[in-house]
């Protein structure tokens, strides 16, 4: 039996009103003054304060909010943060409509709360003294949590006490030398697949066209390379997981599987539970790696709980706590962190949580055996698979000791992503943010800077204790490092008055853009400021040379520590025991990095006033958002991502699968292969690449169409809004809208979001709602009725089958952005033809997130009264493809919606 609802007010918000339901449930429909009137009288029961503060206009407002209460009760669990989302994890029924809401909030807090009394609860370990600190943060649910919590007989175990810690073990061997027999793999597959399984051609094709690259290498730098392309529904992930399996268990080796989304990761994580379906030994079998700045910093959290945080800061901390006790990895970005918990604190987020600076201290960190980014470390060099994303699996290529030692066997899944992802990670940048951040990893807090933040000093005191010559090179590092732009940087260039030699070329680099670069505030391309390197003014060259004396001088003492720890290493001396070996040990891994950078920033300032190199494009930025500075500096780029992809990533390694639903350029690219070997980097390697592509088993030509609108003028944006406005009506929802400009996202969210709600359905966008696009996908998948606007984040990696989407409407031609940095690639490419590879890529991937299963149907719109038709063959081949004015795209899109009401899945073919 359901406990009886709270006593308590509650309110609800929406786009088209506002509810206030009383101490006995009786609810009214209020206006906004009324509204904030109430609330800030008297604290409400609400759910996601942050939302329904944006609905009211009231960012001030605060209540008794259920998600933080369901992160308290039930850390480490998911659920949509939304009525039905709340109802389906306390096991309630739903509201039915808006007006019901702040009435089933009472309910639904008074079911929450019965955990506390259930012998059962799960989480009941730590709950009381986590409520005693919330207590005292003045956490508006501890009145209620208290009471219904009984103090434990024995002492709850701290969090820090609970945390397991991680194992030293010896190295996994080599793999064995095999060649697995393609029978084996479809066995495999079958299994995988299941005995019920429909037997799928062109999934058993995929997985014997991947076996290959594990067969044994021939020659050095020379691997087994496949550029596989498979169709959206081959099922192209258990694919290659058969002969990965199968390889493992003969060779006993280690695969690597790469990504470019959390969402893949997720989605590998739980298929490879297929592989190992015992938890404990998934767990141990399969690794989910990320970027340290993703992890959950146990030292930072102390720090936080013991009075580094202040006001609603604090309790963020505490119920981070909480989860961290519960987690299955500490990954606080992608991982059981809710996404949701950190919005609910929007000006407190949890970064500072995190390692973002690379001021780890390693085995000087009291945590340092239980640290949830050494346990992901540790356990990577155990587990048979690897699941990275491609930052990282470049970053452990490039730098060998940021990590363990590669596997032989790569896969690349979302291949298409790898030249962004080279892109960024092989690029220089001598800027303002990047160069204050390496002054403060060298110099530590300085001014009224609060943390735990350390200079190279603290970090290395017993090295410099005990070694001369490396306490020499930490204090010229110190004073090489005052050097460099401190607090206030920005405000001193805008006033023409620099300090030190990389403020000053900093200054000459600002005068230059603005002097020569085109402003773009009448474009919807952004506000930043660049014009290239070249002819540089005197002024700037004479900066240049001087900031390039300043960064020789910290250059110098930082690779002469570098070796000092390198022979502290090879000849330990007797103080040297294994935590400060392991604390030396980190100190390298962060001081390389360091060095890295600051030998790019000399290469890049050797280009001012010097000849070009033609591998390379170098220009000047001022960055600007909404018109306001934000940074300034120097940037670099290869002019071709993917050769050092080739040479630094594939070379190594034995064998290397790069896969994709898109790698052709949408289906048709031009010259066959070209574009996937020019994406990924396979026109460099020597030697023979193999290709394979296996298109989508999915009825195209049934399952979906594409309407081209050609009555919306580009620029217009009232009619853009009235045709995404009238779209989503006609589908009913379940609508992804795809933008290529934030500032036309607002302006068509602001001006729809109404009009949709009152004919009940929600609209949700990226860069308006506060909340993750993790979550915000989360809603979108949960409510058919609901739509979703993004930009670039949501045209990728997006995962929602069945009837939640249904229409996919793309603003216009995604148009790649007129930079300096494209334009030398246009020029380096064939022109217009690599600016339509890249469209075609867009565009197909954004197609691709229409049809997921058999069973789905969904239209594609286009608003572009111009959409050339070279670039129709980002489609499936045998899609529909129709030219037509706004009226009619609507009338298929409601036929559509009717044939869906209908039945299951519509046999609609359009005429």
């Amino acid at each position: 039996m359901a406990p009886d609802p709270l006593t308590l007010p509650a309110i609800h918000a929406s786009h088209i009103g506002i509810w206030l339901a009383d101490t006995h449930g009786r609810v009214q429909r209020v206006g906004r003054g009324e509204a904030i009137a109430a609330v800030a009288a008297t604290p409400h029961l609400l759910l996601n304060a942050t939302l329904t503060g944006d609905r009211l206009g009231y960012p001030e407002l605060s209540g008794l909010d259920l998600l933080e209460l369901f992160a308290f009760l039930y850390p480490a669990r998911f659920a949509v943060p939304t009525p039905a989302g709340i109802a389906a994890a306390v096991g309630l029924t739903p509201p039915k409509a808006e007006e019901d809401i702040a009435a089933f909030l009472p309910q639904a807090a008074a079911a929450m709360l019965a955990s506390l009394g259930d012998p059962g609860w799960p989480e009941r370990e730590g709950a009381w003294h986590g409520a005693e600190a919330l207590a005292r943060q003045r956490w508006s649910w501890a009145p209620l949590v208290q009471p219904r919590l009984s103090r434990p007989d024995a002492n709850d175990r701290w969090l820090f006490a609970r945390l397991p810690e991680w194992e030293e073990s010896s190295p996994r061997g080599a793999p064995r030398q095999v060649t697995i027999d393609e029978a084996d793999v479809a066995a495999r597959l079958d299994r995988l697949t299941g005995d019920g399984a429909e037997r799928r051609p062109g999934q058993q094709d995929y997985a014997r066209a991947t076996a290959a690259i594990f067969a044994p290498r021939e020659r050095k730098d020379a691997p087994r390379m496949l550029v596989a392309e498979a169709g959206t529904g081959i099922g192209k992930t258990l694919g290659y997981l058969a002969p990965a399996k199968q390889w493992i268990d003969q060779s006993a080796g280690s695969v690597c599987i790469s990504t470019f989304t959390k969402a893949l990761q997720r989605q590998l994580s739980r298929e490879t539970e297929r592989l190992y379906p015992d938890a404990a030994t998934h767990r141990e079998k399969v690794v989910v790696r990320k970027g340290r700045e993703n992890y959950l910093c146990l030292l930072n959290l102390e720090d936080a709980l013991q009075g580094g945080f202040s006001g609603r800061a604090a309790i963020l901390a505490q119920l981070v706590a909480r989860w961290a006790a519960y987690s299955r990895d500490g990954d606080m970005v992608g991982g059981d962190l809710p996404g949701w918990l950190p919005a609910l604190f929007r000006r407190n987020g949890t970064t500072a949580l995190t390692d973002r600076r690379g001021e780890c201290i390693y085995a000087g960190c009291p945590h340092f055996r239980k640290c949830f980014i050494e346990h992901s470390a540790r356990a990577a060099t155990q587990a048979d698979i690897v699941i990275a994303n491609h930052a990282l699996t470049m970053v452990q290529a490039a730098r060998p000791r940021d990590g363990g030692a590669p596997a032989t066997r790569l896969i690349f899944d979302e291949g298409h992503h790898l030249w962004d992802a080279a892109d960024s990670m092989f690029a220089a940048a001598l800027t303002g943010q990047e160069a204050v951040e390496i002054r403060r990893w060298v110099l530590g807090p300085e001014g009224k800077s609060r943390g735990r933040r350390r200079g190279l000093a603290a970090r290395l005191a017993d090295v410099a204790s005990y070694d001369e010559a490396g306490d020499k090179a930490i204090q010229a590092a110190i004073q090489a490092a005052a050097e460099l732009p401190g607090d206030g940087w920005l405000g001193r260039l805008s006033e023409n008055e620099p300090w030190g030699a990389i403020e000053r070329l900093l200054v000459a680099v600002r005068a230059m853009v603005y002097a020569r670069g085109i402003d773009s505030r009448t474009a919807d391309t952004g506000y930043g400021l660049e014009t290239e390197l070249a002819d540089p003014d005197p002024q700037l060259v004479t900066a240049a040379a001087s900031a390039s004396d300043a960064i020789e001088a910290l250059l110098r003492p930082l690779m002469a520590l570098g070796k000092r720890l390198e022979a502290l290493i090879e000849d330990p001396p007797d103080w040297l025991d294994g935590q400060a070996r392991a604390r030396v040990d980190g100190a390298r891994h962060s001081l390389g990095t360091r060095i890295d950078t600051l030998g790019s920033w000399l290469s890049l300032l050797g280009r001012v006033g010097g000849p070009a190199d033609p591998d390379f494009v170098d220009w000047l930025a001022v960055d600007r958002y909404d018109g306001r500075e934000f940074d300034c500096g120097l940037h670099r780029h290869w002019l071709d991502p993917a050769r050092p992809i080739a040479e630094v990533v594939y070379r190594p390694a034995q064998g290397v699968l790069v896969t994709s639903a898109t790698l052709r350029g949408g289906g048709h690219g031009r010259g066959g292969w070209t574009d996937a070997d020019i994406r990924t980097g396979a026109r460099h390697m020597e030697g023979g690449v193999g290709h394979f592509a296996v298109p989508s088993p999915f009825d195209y030509a049934r399952q979906s169409e594409v309407l081209i609108v050609t009555d919306i003028a580009r620029g217009d944006l009232p009619a853009l809004a009235g045709a995404y406005s009238r779209l989503i009506e006609a589908a009913g929802g379940g609508a992804l809208g795809l933008f290529s400009a934030i500032r036309r996202l607002r302006i068509v969210h602001s001006r729809i979001a109404d009009r949709l709600a009152r004919a009940g359905l929600p609209l949700f966008a990226q860069h308006v709602d506060p909340l993750d696009t993790g979550t915000l996908v989360d809603i979108f998948r949960a409510d058919p009725h609901a739509s979703l606007l993004g930009t670039d984040a949501l045209r990728d990696g997006v995962d929602v089958p069945g009837d939640s989407l249904r229409l996919v409407v793309m603003e216009g031609v995604p148009w790649p952005r007129p930079t300096i940095l494209h334009a030398a690639r246009r020029a380096a490419q064939g022109g217009s033809a690599y600016d339509d590879m890249v469209i075609r890529g867009r565009i197909g991937q954004a197609f691709g997130r229409l049809i997921r299963r058999a069973d789905d149907f969904g239209q594609f719109v286009m608003l572009s009264p111009s959409f050339p038709s070279r670039l129709l063959s980002a489609f499936p081949e045998g899609t529909p493809i129709r030219r037509l004015p706004l009226d009619e795209a609507v009338n298929h899109v409601a036929a559509a919606n009717v044939e869906r009401r209908k039945s299951a899945f519509p046999a609609f073919s359009p005429s």
